[in-house]
């Protein structure tokens, strides 16, 4: 095969394919039916055509006719005044006219034969014009629905060039959430560690907050153990999460002290580290054992969030139902709660082995 012959066959191909994709059936169909009805009409105007050449041809037959009639008369009235010559013209003229009238009926009849041929065709054609219209409307509709039907699955699967396009946004979407969601985990993460400040807390506070909780803890304890030791005359309990022990009455040898107030028996004093000392009731301990049981609860299973939770609403409670110890009124704690800024590894490190973090003091004697 030469290399002109390839390349023609190459671009008809080309061409082909093309066309087949701007092809519109329902417009082909449309376009089908328009030629049939304009086949139609030129067959209706060849039919008009041929009954008016029939018309006129039965005119000048009728024509003919008269003038034959008129000729033998002539013919008549000739022989009537002795004119035989007359007589004879006007009979050779009526002969001639006769002749004209036979060929004109013989073509007026093969026109009449024509004319009934081309009513046949118009009707078949007709009939024929019809049945398409039918079957182009049904070939429309089942065209209409095959593309519906195709557009709707397509659009079901994802196949559809649209819907891929919205699947591809979705998967974007999806990916850029996932990674702001990782990105606010590892902020979150920095700031409850203390490597990120928040904006307004300087390097200063961040010290002074890791003092609070728990790095300067043993000089702390020092100082108030010192402090036990000079205003009650005994020994202090090193401070610790769960409640500690009533403090004991001083040795008879000691000098007199104020006997407790009932006021006094009946509160538990608590200390936030870091903050002010509470008075509570001791009728306040049903609602306060939830909470510690809550806050213990979330140091057992190392609970971050839930741990927050529980220690922001025991110290909440404390803050709300106690009363605030004056500073200058040195009095020893019953209990010791976490800061509230205390990581969780702290508060771990500081919990008894076995006991909440709140316990009911000793009723009085």
């Amino acid at each position: 095969m030469s290399i002109m012959r390839r390349m023609s066959d190459l671009f008809q191909q080309k061409a082909n394919k093309v066309l087949d994709r701007a092809e519109n059936p329902v417009e082909a169909l449309d376009l089908s039916y328009q030629k049939q009805m304009e086949s139609l009409q030129q067959v209706r105007r060849s039919v008009a055509d041929v009954l008016t050449s029939e018309k006129r041809l039965e005119i000048q037959a009728a024509q003919l006719q008269q003038s034959q009639d008129k000729l033998q008369g002539q013919a008549k009235l000739a022989l009537q005044q002795g004119r035989e010559d007359l007589a004879r013209l006007a009979l050779t003229r009526a002969q001639d006219a006769q002749n004209q009238l036979q060929s004109l009926q013989v073509q007026i009849a093969q026109m009449k034969d024509q004319e009934q041929k081309l009513e046949l065709t118009a009707q078949k054609l007709q009939a024929k014009v019809e049945a398409f219209r039918t079957q182009r409307e049904t070939m429309k509709a089942q065209y209409s629905a095959a593309k519906a039907t195709t557009q709707v699955g397509e659009a079901v699967t994802g196949l559809s060039e649209h819907m891929a396009d919205v699947n591809l946004m979705m998967e974007r979407a999806q990916d850029k959430t996932q990674q702001m969601q990782a990105r606010a985990a590892a902020i979150d993460s920095l700031v409850d560690s203390g490597t990120l400040d928040q904006i307004g807390i300087t390097s200063g506070d961040d010290i002074e907050r890791q003092l609070q909780s728990g790095l300067a803890t043993s000089e702390v304890d020092a100082q108030l153990a010192q402090l036990k030791q000079e205003v009650l005359g005994a020994p202090a309990e090193a401070p610790k999460l769960e409640a500690a022990a009533p403090a004991p009455p001083p040795p008879p040898a000691a000098a007199p002290a104020a006997a407790p107030s009932d006021t006094t028996r009946a509160t538990v004093v608590v200390r936030i580290q870091g903050e002010d000392q509470y008075r509570l009731a001791v009728s306040e301990q049903p609602q306060l054992e939830p909470l510690d049981r809550a806050l213990s609860d979330a140091i057992s299973r190392q609970d971050q969030d839930s741990y927050r939770t529980a220690l922001a609403a025991l110290l909440n409670f404390v803050r709300a139902h106690g009363t605030k110890v004056p500073a200058d009124d040195l009095v020893p704690s019953d209990v010791v709660l976490p800061s509230e800024d205390m990581t969780l590894e702290e508060a771990t490190a500081l919990l008894s082995e076995d006991g909440n973090v709140v316990d009911a003091p000793a009723s009085p004697a």
